[in-house]
């Protein structure tokens, strides 16, 4: 059997190939005309919305209904804000605020912007509950702790997300809560035993379905309990029996990103997205790393190959396709047809930013504390190395917005490396006669940022402390602001509450 022109569309359906550059390539443009069905889109395409419209303008001229997918869950994970920082909050905030109509209303808003854009398929929300706090790659990207709370906004998000016309993606199946490592290095291992894991990481994944969400994403997770050869993205037991059968889910299932080590390291890029296939997968994602045609071929050949070879049904690839071609359908109809009946938030606040606010939670241990600021404070800033979901250059903080806030502010950023004893005594000294704030990220899993604040603290137990991140204590520092959050607007919240400006929803 050979790799006849009807198997290689078939199996360049099922790829969804990133690319360079913030306009089609050649290759992608020949790709997409002879049967290619979508692209993920990543932080390096994207300069502005209306650059993005126009790229996926051009994609759609050489493939009408045309998939593309993009990774934005507002807050720390966002593309299309990439530049500038999320102008809404990331889910651990609205779990915070527990608003299920908000967070609604941030999807749909968020919707509205990606269908604007040309964009249809958005690998969000996390359905992941973060039962382990050290969890280093969910954190903020779960709405919270709760399976129950986790299940009932993963829900909004889907329903006010698929609203605006846009498919919605829940991830990581079967949860990536409960993990200690980085899918993108290495394997995590799942400890929970069958019935912990029905407990716990699978209800967001049973409300997502009963929600009609289009697509979920595999999680590269070792999950004993269910399977002890494979993980999630490669396993039969947990795609087809769990997901499938248990869960009644009918959409596309999408593996996350087919080239990170949990997967690609023992069995290859290619290898690993004919394993996925078979055990159950529709699509496969690649290109956050290799974004070239090569790459897209030897995923597409690797699929064929293992149809020729007999390792892969030709009828599961067959069905794979075809999910993947209803969802493009879907996709094509619901966006123009629903985009029209979006509406921006009424009122002068944009939406994120109201939400950011209302996430706000402060503690005041003193009765010194003094909050608005009574001057321009110095701002120390701990930035520690973020994951591979986040992009690195994306700004965050909250010096910048209260700089312009209270006039003659001064910032400094202090990374790992960076943050010497001489480095913390220059930055007490600049702050010497004026208000101090301490400004971290996940203090809690940086012994460096730990180290810094115990200093800090000991010299000006009067200062102020933000955590931007997960706060595992809040009664460090004279005032504790919990932003539950690094998006622009959680720094632009926490700034205006500092400086005492109108319009804090508390």
């Amino acid at each position: 059997m050979k790799r006849g022109r009807e198997l290689l569309r078939l199996a360049d359906t099922v790829v969804l190939p990133g690319f360079e550059g913030r306009t089609p390539p050649d290759w992608l443009r020949r790709r997409l005309s002879d049967g290619l069905t979508g692209v993920v889109l990543f932080s390096r395409n994207i300069a502005s919305p209306s650059q993005v419209a126009d790229l996926t303008a051009a994609l759609r001229a050489e493939n009408p209904q045309v998939l593309v997918g993009i990774d934005e869950e507002a807050g720390e994970v966002t593309r299309l804000e990439a530049a500038t920082g999320s102008g809404r909050p990331g889910n651990f905030a609205l779990g915070v605020v527990d608003d299920p109509g908000l967070t609604e209303e941030i999807a749909r808003d968020l919707g509205r912007d990606l269908a604007l854009a040309g964009i249809n398929l958005d690998f969000a929300p996390s359905a992941d509950v973060n039962s382990n706090p050290r969890n280093p790659v969910i954190g903020l990207r779960s709405f919270g702790v709760g399976p129950a709370l986790v299940a009932r906004h993963t829900a909004a998000w889907i329903r006010g997300l698929q609203s605006a016309g846009v498919a919605a993606c829940a991830k990581h199946f079967p949860g990536h809560g409960d993990t200690s490592v980085d899918s993108h290095h290495g394997l995590p291992i799942v400890g929970a035993d069958a019935d912990e894991l029905r407990e716990v990481a699978l209800p967001p994944f049973r409300a997502a379905v009963a929600e009609g969400v289009r697509a979920v994403m595999t999680g590269h997770l070792l999950v004993p309990a269910i399977d002890r050869a494979q993980p999630a993205t490669l396993s039969g037991p947990v795609l087809r029996d769990l997901l499938r059968d248990e869960l009644g889910f009918e959409g596309v299932i999408v593996t996350d990103g087919i080239e990170m080590e949990a997967v690609s390291g023992p069995h290859g890029i290619g290898g690993a997205s004919a394993l996925a296939i078979a055990a159950g997968a529709d699509a496969i994602c690649v290109g956050g790393e290799h974004a070239d045609e090569r790459t897209a071929v030897e995923v597409r050949d690797a699929i064929a190959d293992a149809v020729i070879e007999g390792r892969l049904p030709e009828e599961r690839l067959a069905d794979a396709a075809e999910r993947v071609c209803d969802l493009a359908l879907w996709a094509a109809s619901a966006g123009p047809a629903r985009r029209s009946a979006v509406s921006a938030s009424p009122g002068d606040v944009p939406v994120g930013l109201a939400a950011a606010r209302r996430a706000l939670r402060v503690t005041r241990r003193s009765s010194a504390a003094v909050i608005p600021l009574p001057a321009p404070p110095h701002v120390l800033e701990l930035a520690p190395e973020m994951n591979l979901a986040i992009d690195p250059h994306t700004p965050w903080g909250v010096g910048e917005p209260l700089g312009k806030l209270l006039p003659g502010t001064t910032v400094t950023r202090l990374t790992a490396p960076e943050a010497t004893g001489g480095a913390v005594e220059a930055a007490l000294a600049t702050a010497a006669g004026r208000p101090l704030v301490a400004v971290v990220r996940d203090a809690h899993r940086h012994a460096w940022q730990t180290a810094v604040l115990e200093h800090l603290l000991a010299a000006r137990p009067d200062a102020v402390v933000v955590e931007m991140g997960l706060p595992d204590r809040c009664d460090l520092g004279a005032v504790h602001v919990a932003t539950y959050g690094a998006a622009r607007v959680c720094g632009q919240a926490a700034a205006e509450l500092l400086a005492g400006c109108a319009g804090s929803d508390g």
